[in-house]
């Protein structure tokens, strides 16, 4: 993407009313004044909240919205120019109950209060293959540490990614640390009964990922 393009997407972002851009020292320094009221201050309801971390151009988050009118999701991912496209979508499209974030993951119980978030969704994140990029996987354990601060006890976890290393990695490490894996799948599109939410709603790399016959591999689980 050209630099005047992303540009234009970031000035673009500033005058989106759905766009929330909080600077670190906003997050680290103070209590951010959004956390603990994201339902009250912004979506105006109590509805269940749902969040997907790393949304990229925010299909998901987006898509979520429509089919779930009463929940609120918010997309979160570092980089707005990508995350562009969801917010002016559901502007254009009058979506109410959806969202976005600039911020990083690690963050992320900065951005919210303890028992605050319902659900969490990681769709197709970086794998960080490498043994010294761990720190980096989205599922580690100081990740999912971070996730538990924010999710109400009965809060789950969906991981839906194309990387079996990813898929097979989160699935060891959930059950060597004792959580509780609710639903897993090796290929959701290849399995009978996986759920609807799953399977109805693809990114725009996920119809590439299937038309190159790449299974899509599926985890729900909650952190005790």
């Amino acid at each position: 993407m050209g630099s005047k393009n992303k540009l234009k997407r970031f000035n673009e972002n500033d005058t989106f009313e759905n766009v929330f851009q909080p600077k670190r020292e906003e997050l680290v320094d103070v209590d951010y004044e959004m956390k603990g009221h994201w339902n009250s201050k912004y979506f105006k309801n109590n509805n269940p909240l749902v969040l997907e971390l790393g949304c990229g151009k925010g299909e998901y988050s987006v898509n979520l919205a429509k089919k779930y009118p009463n929940k609120n999701f918010i997309g979160i991912d570092i980089k707005g120019a990508r995350f562009w496209r969801g917010a002016k979508t559901a502007i254009e499209e009058n979506i109410p109950n959806v969202a976005f974030i600039r911020t990083q993951i690690e963050l992320i119980d900065h951005v919210f209060a303890e028992n605050e978030v319902d659900e969490i969704w990681i769709t197709f994140p970086d794998p960080q293959i490498k043994y010294k990029r761990t720190k980096h996987r989205m599922t580690n354990s100081q990740f999912l540490k971070r996730y538990k601060k924010v999710l109400k006890p009965e809060g789950v976890i969906n991981l839906k990614t194309d990387s079996e290393f990813m898929h097979g990695y989160t699935l060891g490490l959930l059950h060597g640390e004792g959580h509780e894996v609710l639903y897993a799948n090796h290929n959701v599109y290849k399995q009978e009964g996986s759920p609807e939410e799953v399977t109805s709603i693809q990114t725009h790399y996920e119809s590439i990922y299937l038309e190159q016959n790449k299974p899509i591999t599926y985890i729900r689980f909650k952190i005790k």
